[in-house]
C-alpha cells in the first residue's frame, strides 16, 4: 500500500532523513525500530503530509502523494496517532471521537459501536473531558478517534509510552486484531522492543536518520536489533 523511495527531508538546513526506503503492506504490522532521536516520528510526520520532503517519493496505492497536503493524505485514509497522543483536553470523549468525523461523508458519521466493544471504559466516560483520562485511556481514546475515520494506513508512535501493562496487552490485541482483519497496513514505532517484536510481521531500524536494517520479523536478530536500541 505504501512506498518510499529514496527519502530525504530537511530541518531548515540540518538533514533529519537521508534516503529512506521503506515499504508498508497490507494485512501487516511493520515495526519500525531505533533509539530516541534517530529520525522515527520525522518519518511518521512526513508521511502524515507534516514535513515538506526534499527529494525522493512516497507513494500510496501506487499514487504519487509526496506533495500532497495532509488533509488529503487523510481522505484517501491514512491516519497518524502521534506521540503524547494530542487528544482535545477540553472537549469531552465524545466529542473527542467525534472531530473523526471531518473526512466523512455525513450519512457515515456515526461511532461504529465496535469503538466501544474495542475499548469499552470509553463507553463508560463519553461525558468525561479528555483531560481527566489516565494516560492508558487517553491513549486508548487516540486510538479509537483514528479509527472513526476509517483509515487503511495507521501509524502509531510509541503507543505504550507511560502506560500501565494491563493496558498495554489491551493495545496490543486490538492492533493484532486489526491486523489480522487484512483491510489495514499499520506502521508502528516503538521503544518497547517486546511488544514491537510481538507484533511485527515486518520491521525496520532507523540510525542517524537512516533505515540500517529491514526484513520480515520472521528474520529477525534480536541482538542485532537491540544494538540500535541500546542507549
Amino acid at each position: 500500500m505504501l512506498e518510499i523511495i529514496d527519502l530525504d527531508v530537511f530541518y531548515g538546513a540540518s538533514q533529519a532523513l537521508w534516503k529512506v526506503n521503506l515499504t508498508v503492506e497490507r494485512g501487516r504490522v511493520t515495526s519500525l525500530l531505533g533509539r530516541n532521536g534517530v529520525g522515527k516520528t520525522t518519518l511518521l510526520r512526513t508521511l502524515a503530509g507534516q514535513n515538506p520532503v526534499r527529494s525522493g517519493q512516497v507513494l500510496w496505492e501506487g499514487e504519487d502523494i509526496t506533495k500532497l497536503a495532509s488533509h488529503d493524505r487523510a481522505r484517501r485514509g491514512i491516519a497518524l496517532i502521534p506521540q503524547g497522543r494530542e487528544i482535545f483536553s477540553q472537549l469531552t470523549v465524545k466529542e473527542n471521537l467525534e472531530t473523526g468525523f471531518g473526512l466523512l461523508p455525513r450519512q457515515q458519521r456515526k461511532v461504529p459501536d465496535e469503538i466501544y466493544d474495542l475499548f469499552p471504559v470509553l463507553r463508560e466516560m463519553l461525558k468525561r473531558r479528555g483531560g481527566d483520562l489516565s494516560g492508558g485511556q487517553q491513549q486508548q481514546l487516540a486510538i479509537a478517534r483514528a479509527m472513526v475515520m476509517q483509515p487503511r494506513l495507521l501509524m502509531l508512535d510509541e503507543p505504550t509510552e507511560g502506560i500501565q501493562p494491563s493496558i498495554i496487552k489491551d493495545i496490543q490485541e486490538v492492533i493484532s486484531l486489526l491486523r489480522n482483519r487484512g483491510e489495514m497496513a499499520i506502521l508502528l514505532v516503538e521503544q518497547y522492543f517486546d511488544f514491537a517484536k510481538a507484533l511485527a510481521d515486518d520491521f525496520a531500524v532507523m540510525d542517524r536518520g537512516r533505515v540500517v536494517m529491514a526484513g520480515e520479523a520472521a528474520n529477525m536478530v534480536d541482538e542485532e536489533v537491540l544494538r540500535y536500541m541500546a542507549v
